[in-house]
């Protein structure tokens, strides 16, 4: 139950962030706003406030702002958006991918300075065992270290994982210290399709680091920087071949909500913090549709010094929509076959 609301609120405040950002700024230049509304589908909650229409609708997985003026051929509206400067037009547009990174600094500080950051000493010491797995049912228990993994001494946790991946599903036998005496457990690894690979159920020591409010304030801000230079790393190395092209679609992005629900609340903030990254860089991406394809427009509409056709206009958006259903199958195919569904 916990995951599943999870995942609405997840992208529930990814989305209101997004739109929020394109409403205010909408308001801010005079624009007129028809509706803002999170979710697609039929309305669950609607209120009207002066000329702006509130809604909450069925499926949370999107959000919009119905801007007047937005298609040339159909402005009534003498406070329509194509009737805005090319400076206001930008501002609303870029406003809500600006917002996917303003989110993120919130959710971090409150994860990092109530929660702390763990710390990974590469110790040999077991934090965490599944009670679902082969090492529980083998009585190995939290805070047994190890000493050696089929007679073979392992003094790191990186070393013990090492020599148990070599092992694949044979058995193993390991020697731990418990209380100061030395104990032997055969464990039987068990493989899990969601890991790819035999695991035995557990997880190293973790320490937790409070860094305070100066810190977890300074953090909260490098910490998404970092973040999105790798997003963008993986892109490029997508793009020139160098990686595979491997796309988490809204499938793959809600069962990964569901499992780090299940961690806690802190893991759970800097998942949504790193998602809203995510939608924040793609979202700019020039392509017709998104965010950033609007920027492209605007921008040509500039230098012509005339707004496209309306015609023009459907037909960016109807390439754009072909483009992005292409990749939505392509992530879903890839999603399905990552959570092995028909095996």
């Amino acid at each position: 139950m916990f995951s599943t609301i999870a995942v609405v609120l997840v992208f529930g405040i990814l989305v209101f962030f997004h739109e929020l950002g394109h409403f205010f700024t909408a308001k801010l230049t005079g624009m007129q706003v028809d509706e803002f509304a999170i979710g697609f589908g039929p309305k669950l909650i609607s209120f009207t406030r002066g000329e702006t229409r509130y809604s909450l609708r069925l499926i949370p997985l999107g959000g919009y702002n119905k801007i007047a003026g937005m298609d040339p051929d159909d402005n009534v509206s003498a406070r329509g958006f194509c009737t805005k400067p090319t400076w206001a037009k930008l501002l609303v547009i870029v406003t809500g991918s600006l917002m996917n990174f303003v989110l993120p600094v919130l959710l971090l500080f409150i994860a990092f300075f109530a929660f702390g950051i763990p710390q990974f000493h590469d110790k040999p010491i077991i934090g965490s065992v599944d009670g679902q797995k082969a090492a529980y049912h083998a009585g190995i228990n939290v805070g047994d270290r190890i000493i050696a993994i089929n007679g073979k001494n392992v003094a790191t946790w990186t070393e013990f994982t090492e020599t148990l991946k070599t092992n694949g599903s044979k058995n193993v036998k390991l020697m731990v210290e418990r209380s100061g005496k030395p104990l032997a457990i055969d464990v039987a690894p068990q493989f899990d399709s969601k890991a790819g690979k035999p695991i035995i159920g557990v997880s190293p020591k973790v320490d937790i680091e409070y860094p305070g409010l100066i810190k977890s304030a300074q953090l909260s801000v490098t910490t998404p920087i970092e973040v999105a230079g790798l997003i963008l790393d993986g892109f490029y190395q997508m793009i020139t071949g160098k990686m595979p092209a491997d796309l988490a679609g809204p499938i793959g992005v809600i069962d990964m909500t569901n499992q780090v629900a299940k961690t806690g609340i802190a893991a759970l903030l800097q998942f949504t913090a790193f998602l809203s990254i995510n939608l924040g860089i793609i979202n700019l991406l020039p392509l017709p549709a998104l965010d950033g394809g609007h920027i492209i427009v605007i921008l040509i509409e500039a230098v012509r010094r005339k707004p496209l056709s309306g015609s023009v206009l459907k037909k960016i958006q109807i390439v754009g929509f072909a483009l992005l259903m292409t990749l939505f199958l392509y992530a879903t195919i890839q999603d399905v076959a990552r959570m092995n569904i028909f095996n």
